[in-house]
């Protein structure tokens, strides 16, 4: 609608184009309908609510960020220099409240490494653990200590087996899938979401 190609769009949210020409830049406020210096600089007039926030603390909620980084492969805990226990990830509260029907407290950021879970979950992915759903039932993608160490596995129950058990798959079908009694393994809790970067 506003006449400019993909790449000069995606040029400019990552980074790469610094000095985008004006009249595109118009082009592309037009079409938004805000000012072009609202698109440049956040300031001057919008069509409808503004983007902006006046009390994000009312409808954003902090997610800690644990350390342990749970392996997809291995099964090692992974600790990284940089991070540190409680730096916080951001998500919106109507959605934690209302779609996962969460509580924030026991929730967690973590990031994955290893490849056993591609191509559901990639090395380096976010994931945004509920460490209150700790069943396998229904199954799902679960951060979970096999015995071996922090994983972050699909779990299922088998049904009717004595001790109750589950079957640990990896989506990647080079790792082949393994069982474990409830008491060889500890769930930390379920995947309900991920993000990544491209």
């Amino acid at each position: 609608m506003a006449g400019v190609n993909r790449s000069f769009v995606y040029d400019i949210l990552r980074g790469r184009s610094v000095r985008p020409s004006i009249d595109r830049l118009a082009d592309v406020a037009r079409v938004l309908k805000v000012d072009r210096e609202w698109l440049i600089h956040g300031i001057g007039e919008i069509e409808g609510p503004s983007p902006f926030t006046e009390n994000p603390e009312d409808t954003f909620v902090a997610i800690a960020h644990a350390t342990p980084r749970p392996a997809m492969g291995g099964g090692a805990v992974v600790t990284e220099d940089g991070d540190t226990p409680g730096r916080a990830y951001h998500f919106r509260q109507s959605w934690i409240r209302h779609k996962l029907k969460a509580s924030p407290s026991q929730l967690r950021i973590m990031h994955v490494e290893g490849d056993s879970m591609a191509p559901t979950l990639q090395d380096g992915d976010a994931v945004l653990v509920d460490m209150t759903r700790q069943l396998p039932n229904p199954p799902g993608i679960f951060v979970l200590d096999d015995g071996m160490g922090l994983v972050a596995k699909r779990l299922e129950h088998i049904p009717n087996s004595d001790p109750p058990a589950v079957r640990v798959i990896s989506d990647n079908p080079l790792y082949p899938a393994y069982e474990r009694t409830a008491d060889e393994i500890r769930i930390i809790g379920r995947i309900r979401w991920f993000a990544r970067e491209i």
